[in-house]
């Protein structure tokens, strides 16, 4: 998997592409979270539009990140998912648990002022 990652209005947006599949890719997004976090980015938002696939570690992989920005009182939105990731956090109830939109601009319209 490959990712950039930006601020935008004190929300980090982070745009995934390829495959999220394996423990190194967890350990890099943990890092860059844990880095905004230390610098008091609290709100988040994953871009999905160039994510292809996802498996148990990358479910995990979002689990341990939101769980990071809840503890810190802040905000984590999944943008853009495929339907193939949506059948997947809808067949695990993940879509009870992140708030999932159709675009980044509209991400930005549900993080909390």
């Amino acid at each position: 998997m490959v990712y950039k990652h930006y601020l935008k209005d004190n929300v980090a947006v982070f745009e995934l592409e390829g495959s999220l599949l394996n423990e190194q890719d967890r350990l890099n997004l943990k890092n860059e979270f844990t880095n905004y976090l230390d610098q008091e980015v609290k709100n988040f938002l994953i871009d999905l539009s160039n994510l292809k696939h996802i498996n148990s570690t990358g479910l995990g992989v979002f689990i341990t990140l939101y769980t990071k920005v809840r503890g810190k009182g802040g905000e984590m939105i999944v943008c853009n998912p495929s339907d193939n990731i949506i059948n997947l956090l809808t067949i695990t109830k993940l879509t009870s648990v992140f708030t999932i939109v159709n675009s980044v601009d509209e991400g930005f319209t549900k993080i909390p002022k």
